[in-house]
């Protein structure tokens, strides 16, 4: 029923509406209230690029932002996977995009790098309802163009949230919803004083218990924008943004088993007495300080410096059945005759780290067709692990004995000279070059503390494009263009627990992109094909390594490629139409899958030829309907419908290809609903109600496998991670 549903959509036209369709000028010529007009600017492509993206303006975030997390408001953009792991959207979530996970997707917060150093991963649970103080996103597929920090390879999301109005205004917003989910955001700016000051704050607090059992998530948040206009030349920004959140674990997802018969089962927690143990949960506190000076040299000649420091701390607490002594460096506990060899504990296992380091861009544009930018930044990484034993019901262990300690530093430089030059006619040529070092060592892991690799390497990433403008008026664009890039990647840190003469290799991407795009206010078609070559990409292959981890490993070839269709359509004032499909092959040449035989503590090694990518779906795609049955009516009464379906195709939960290891192709349908008045003492009343899944689709965007043998058995453990069916939240934001 869903999936004739979506195909419908899908043929009506086929756009979300974050694509930003009545976008047609150059998307480089942002608000000078926003901080980009260098550092964003610097990282992000304009329409004219021969590169793929996607712009998300603060209009379009504003419209869904009623609680759920950044991720999952990007999830109708092409190519696009979400993640909940509670299953309602609001805790720990992520995205992929074209199959590629967190790890490899680099994220810059105004032009800050986000992703964690070590673990290489985004986590936006750590910057709470970023989405309501964010003045645009710009989302690239494919490797795109040079960028901070590590993990561009793939995809690359910049998010600017320093904007700032030159008037005076506050806003509070107020949503609440199923699971007993409550949001609340108050915002107030001063606007532009005569003294060139400007000050705004935004303060957030999200309450939700999940779907999940025990999945409850309390998220806090502030974030403080002070800009300065010195002169007419020269302008300073500062921010700090702070987010604290506390979350009950829920990621060991729901074994298969459960499924049927309990959807919200979590098994975390679990005491011998078949209770649960009451705090089971994450907890992590980041504060992110930011400094920023932009200075206009002439009308041609323009830069930016930034200097940051990412501060960020916090545990996970847990219960632990039946824990050897052993592993916790402790002697076996003797009482009376019996020797204790186990026992239960509670523990904490803590990160403690500082990121600092600086940003900067110089940008020349002589109005000719001639763009040059040369870039870097440099940062320093300090983390420690570290783990506490709580209690043990056997006894045998000090108040709060520290069980591991282990330190991690790592410096990363970049620097970047990106050009773009108007040929003749409607052809341009772009070039980026890019060279990235770091130097990574560890001291020491939680299993293996005397594994202390040191790592250092640098990195060439070339890229090159054309683009040709068919057309480029003010109310239309039409272009062709083709690019190829060249991008590596380091391991993450469990990667490189193995032993000193068996490190993993860094991967290696080879992108070819090429495509047509024709936009204008009323309509968008594009079209963009991608292949995707991969050398040494890293992917589980279930081989224990010589330390006894089950770390990544090299496999020599494997590829990713597609065909990502767009199109949007505005059909007159009340009703707009648009979607976004993709089609694509991702492969694994010659796999190898090692497999845990119980019988005699050995492996078996199972060939399987080529092979699919796991977490990568063959098709993926989205369809929006906007109704708009009121606008302008007394009072600037406005009525807003926007009906939105998505649909992922079967993902292999590993590289085998084997159809017991699979997510199940599914598809949903949201409907949002947006009201509109302006009256007075308001400067404008909306009022939302977001109704997702509507028919209740049973799916799971997520999840893991385990196989091994046992009395010469192949036996398999899936888990999944399962969505809520029908929830809501309903929102009321009152702006002055």
């Amino acid at each position: 029923m869903q999936k004739k549903i979506f195909i419908v959509l899908l043929v009506v036209a086929g756009s979300s509406p974050l694509l930003g369709m009545s976008q047609t000028k150059d998307s480089t010529k942002h608000s000078s209230k926003e901080l980009s007009p260098i550092e964003v600017r610097a990282l992000r492509v304009n329409n004219i690029s021969p590169f793929v993206k996607t712009d998300i303006s603060a209009t379009d975030i504003a419209k869904q932002n009623i609680g759920q997390d950044l991720p999952i408001l990007l999830q109708f953009t092409p190519s696009a996977v979400a993640t909940s792991d509670a299953g309602a959207g609001i805790g720990y979530t992520g995205l992929r995009v074209r199959g590629v996970d967190a790890t490899r997707m680099n994220v810059t917060l105004n032009g800050i790098p986000v992703n964690d150093p070590e673990e290489q991963g985004a986590y936006f649970v750590d910057i709470p309802d970023i989405a309501s103080s964010t003045g645009s996103v710009q989302l690239q597929r494919g490797v795109g163009t040079s960028t901070n920090g590590a993990g561009a390879f793939g995809a690359t999301m910049s998010i600017s949230n320093m904007q700032q109005a030159d008037s005076a205004s506050a806003a509070w917003n107020s949503s609440i919803g199923s699971f007993n989910t409550i949001k609340n955001t108050l915002t107030a700016g001063t606007g532009l004083l005569k003294n060139g000051l400007q000050v705004d704050v935004r303060l957030s607090q999200i309450n939700s218990d999940g779907y999940i059992q025990r999945s409850a998530t309390e998220l806090r948040s502030m974030q403080i924008v002070a800009g300065w206009k010195a002169s007419e030349r020269t302008t300073l920004h500062a921010m700090l943004t702070t987010g604290k959140e506390r979350t009950g674990q829920a990621w060991n997802g729901v074994p298969q088993d459960s499924l049927s018969a309990n959807r919200t089962y979590n098994g975390l927690g679990l005491k011998a007495d078949g209770t649960y143990y009451n705090n089971q949960t994450d907890n992590y506190q980041q504060d992110y300080y930011q400094l920023f000076a932009d200075h206009v040299f002439s009308k041609h000649v323009t830069t930016h410096v930034g200097t940051f420091m990412t501060r960020g701390r916090g545990y996970y607490e847990e219960y632990k059945l039946g824990e050897s002594y052993a592993a916790y460096g402790l002697p076996n506990v003797v009482h009376g005759t019996d020797t204790m060899t186990t026992t239960d504990l509670t523990r904490q296992l803590w990160l403690d780290n500082y990121y600092y380091g600086t940003v900067f861009s110089l940008l020349y544009n002589n109005n000719k067709g001639a763009e040059v930018t040369v870039g870097g930044s440099y940062t320093q990484f300090n983390n420690q692990h570290y783990g506490y034993v709580l209690w043990a019901q056997n006894g045998g262990v000090a108040n709060n004995y520290q069980w591991y300690k282990h330190n991690a530093d790592k410096s990363d430089y970049t620097l970047y000279v990106k050009a773009q030059q108007k040929l003749g006619g409607g052809l341009y040529a772009f070039g980026d070059v890019q060279i990235r070092g770091f130097n990574y060592k560890i001291d020491g892991f939680d299993d293996n503390p005397n594994l202390k690799p040191n790592i250092s390497n640098t990195f060439f990433n070339p890229k090159a494009g054309l683009s040709y403008m068919l057309k480029n008026t003010g109310t239309t664009q039409e272009k062709i263009y083709a690019s190829i890039a060249v991008a590596h990647k380091e391991p993450t840190r469990y990667d490189y627990e193995a032993a000193p003469d068996n490190l993993p290799k860094p991967e290696t991407l080879y992108d070819a992109e090429a495509g047509y795009e024709n936009r204008s206010a009323k309509y968008l078609i594009a079209v963009n094909l991608y292949y995707m070559s991969y050398k040494d990409q890293l992917v589980l292959t279930g081989q224990v390594n010589s330390v006894g981890a089950y770390p990544k490993n090299n496999v020599p070839n494997s590829y990713r490629a597609g065909i990502e269709l767009q199109a949007a359509y505005s059909v007159n004032k009340w009703l707009k139409a648009g979607g976004n499909f993709t089609f694509s092959q991702n492969k694994i040449a010659d796999f190898t899958e090692y497999v845990d035989d119980y019988d005699n503590g050995t492996q078996r090694k199972v060939d399987h030829g080529t092979t699919d990518i796991a977490f990568s779906p063959n098709e993926t795609g989205s369809a929006t309907i906007t109704l708009i049955p009121v606008s302008k009516a007394p009072h600037g009464q406005h009525v807003e419908i926007d009906i939105m379906d998505k649909y992922v195709g079967k993902q292999y939960l590993d590289n085998t290809s084997n159809n017991d290891r699979v997510l199940k192709a599914y598809n949903f349908c949201n409907v949002l609903l947006r009201y509109t008045v302006h009256f007075r003492p308001f400067k404008e009343l909306i009022a939302t109600v977001g109704l997702n899944n509507i028919f209740s689709s049973k799916y799971e965007n997520n999840g893991y496998t385990y196989s091994y043998y046992s009395g010469n058995q192949l036996y398999t453990d899936n888990a999944y991670f399962p969505q809520a069916g029908f929830h809501y939240m309903a929102g009321l934001s009152m702006k002055w």
